[in-house]
């Protein structure tokens, strides 16, 4: 182990385990010791400086963090923002290329419960490189999660103003349709076949803070598929196609269901697109794509900036 990278998974008697080593080394002294999501203990000293994120959503909290100039490595389909296209690439977030990951020297990489496969975390761990797992389901565990790594990265001050601003953000949401009612809410996040959601879903989180009711929360898949039997049954108020970009299929998609003008989404017109990546990736904008569905849930409210 060197001095400038300790890692330490510990399993039985974590606190009289990190007792014994924090008394008895002085560069340990200076170590700090996070718990993360999946119940493990990550030693990191000291500040990491060189990070790898195994995901597109923690490359977007990197940044938002204004620490983008530490990221050494990123995962595909790290677009956003702009900079993050020009870093390494260490494979897909669900197919990690675990060699290009320690040749890039990381003192620390973050990864995602809900993507990462366990096997790919392991090996990074007996390679001597601490990993730290998130797993935000919900917006204010996205919320939490950033402030968590600001501290983990040594900028607690700055993390608790950036994300004070996007609670204040939820609140606002929230406040603003607290007193309307809930419209029956159909989130369709594939077009062939129907695909949607339910309870166990950060996009449920969403509908929910922003005034709607998830037409297919209680279903028991997490990702269920529908048929138009069962749509039409349910008599959505509002209909949200979740795109990864406007126009082209998904605008068509869109057209098609106003050949059902007796479901009342379509006889209201309330049949809209939404910007996948808002509402997908448990990162900063997920506080926009809050703001954007309480707009279409909600129209006749104005209450917001749009950001």
């Amino acid at each position: 182990m060197t001095q400038t990278r300790w890692h330490f998974h510990m399993k039985v008697y974590p606190i009289l385990l990190l007792m014994i080593l924090l008394f008895s080394s002085p560069l340990l002294s200076h170590a700090a010791v996070f718990h993360d999501s999946l119940g493990r203990y990550v030693m990191l000293c000291p500040l990491p400086m060189r990070i790898i994120s195994l995901a597109p959503s923690i490359t977007e909290m990197i940044y938002f963090l204004g620490l983008g100039d530490r990221l050494v490595g990123v995962t595909r389909f790290s677009y956003f923002p702009e900079e993050a296209k020009k870093k390494p690439k260490v494979g897909a977030y669900t197919d990690i290329n675990v060699e290009k990951v320690i040749t890039l020297n990381p003192d620390l990489v973050i990864g995602t419960a809900d993507g990462n496969k366990r096997g790919d975390v392991e090996m990074l761990e007996e390679a001597g490189i601490p990993v730290y797992v998130v797993n935000p389901r919900r917006i204010s565990q996205v919320l939490d999660t950033m402030e968590r790594l600001g501290e983990i990265c040594g900028v607690p001050d700055r993390a608790k103003r950036l994300v004070g601003y996007l609670r204040e953000r939820v609140v606002r949401v929230v406040r603003a349709v607290e007193k309307k009612g809930r419209p029956r809410v159909l989130l369709l996040i594939n077009v062939r076949p129907l695909m949607s959601v339910n309870r166990n879903t950060i996009h449920h989180d969403i509908i929910q803070l922003a005034g709607g009711w998830n037409m297919t929360g209680d279903q028991p898949i997490t990702y269920p598929t529908l048929n138009m039997e069962e749509v039409i049954g349910k008599r959505p108020d509002v209909i949200i196609i979740s795109s990864m970009k406007r126009g082209g299929e998904f605008e068509r998609a869109r057209k098609q269901w106003f050949q059902w003008p007796t479901l009342p989404a379509v006889r209201k017109g309330n049949v809209y697109l939404l910007d996948s990546d808002l509402i997908d990736r448990p990162a900063p904008r997920i506080v926009r794509g809050l703001e954007e569905m309480a707009r279409l849930i909600h129209p006749e409210i104005e209450w917001y900036e749009r950001q």
